[in-house]
């Protein structure tokens, strides 16, 4: 179990266009079990390379649902359906929270850890998650295609 360094904007790597993964290999294997580790230590529900430092197009995700933890390497939104919007957070942006528009229902297909091509759909909370971190993947954070940017008190309370 190796617990990494989440990056903090405004670190230039989250600004930054992610590199494709080439091949599956027991490097990038490690990768993803190190940034699964990472983001439950930080009680986070997804985590894309870019937050650790790392520029490859690797995520993780798990919003607690029946898929349990979702492992993407190259993962690409093939279908986006419907709308929601709301509140939305990243682990590499404490304390603040969005106001986030995004697709209400998102398939995503990429390599799971094995290299095998896998497609997930999701709807709700699974399917913020993925566009959120295939955003990071693009170098966009949350913070720059919300509505509304406002601050969370220590007791999670919203603050102006």
């Amino acid at each position: 179990m190796a617990i990494r360094i989440i990056v903090i904007e405004p670190d230039e790597v989250l600004h930054q266009i992610a590199k494709e993964v080439k091949k599956v290999t027991p490097n990038i294997q490690k990768l993803l079990t190190d940034m699964a580790d990472t983001m439950y230590d930080a009680e986070g529900v997804g985590l894309a390379a870019p937050q650790i430092g790392i520029l490859k197009r690797v995520i993780v995700v798990d919003v607690g649902d029946e898929n349990g933890l979702i492992e993407l390497v190259n993962p690409e939104i093939v279908s986006m359906e419907g709308e929601q919007f709301g509140p939305e957070g990243c682990l590499s942006i404490p304390n603040l929270r969005g106001d986030v528009r995004r697709a209400l229902t998102v398939t995503v297909k990429g390599l799971d850890r094995n290299g095998n091509e896998v497609t997930y759909t999701g709807s709700e909370l699974l399917a913020r998650a993925f566009q959120h971190e295939v955003d990071h993947l693009n170098g966009v954070l949350y913070t720059d295609i919300a509505e509304r940017v406002y601050e969370i008190t220590s007791e999670g309370e919203e603050k102006e």
